[in-house]
């Protein structure tokens, strides 16, 4: 997959990334509100989890792209509670939302049993990159 910036006031130069499956939507918004755009790219894996993933670069005061870091859900408890794949991702208002389904213990890859978990991201500074941090956590 190759996003090709234009009209930045530094480099233009196209960036390529390798995915393990396919492009599922694109959105472009501003989460930060800093006046300059993102590029949210969601991918889907192939294979019966159809596990989601998010590649996004955020530009920067006109002149260049920055990646932006989606940790990896692993990493937080409450998130990954139930995860078994089939993400759906997209910009609401002024947050990344990512949606799944949440399995329990014994149910199938087909047929989850425990509802729908949405998980709340917002856009912050970090050290070398901009993160997609976890603000809140909700099951319905």
């Amino acid at each position: 997959m190759t996003i090709t910036p234009a009209g930045l006031k530094g480099d233009n130069k196209p960036v390529t990334h390798n995915i393990d499956g396919y492009v599922s939507n694109a959105e472009i918004a501003d989460l930060n509100a800093d006046g300059s755009p993102e590029i949210y790219v969601y991918t889907v894996a192939e294979g019966t989890g159809r596990f989601g993933d998010v590649i996004a670069y955020s530009v920067n005061s006109g002149k260049s792209m920055t990646q932006i870091n989606l940790p990896n859900i692993e990493n937080n408890k409450e998130a990954y509670e139930g995860y078994g794949g089939k993400d759906q991702f997209e910009v609401v208002e002024n947050r990344l939302v990512r949606r799944f389904p949440v399995f329990k213990e014994g149910d199938a890859n087909s047929a989850p049993s425990g509802g729908t978990k949405q998980i709340q991201y917002k856009l912050v500074p970090g050290e070398a990159m901009w993160q997609l941090e976890v603000d809140k956590v909700v099951a319905y």
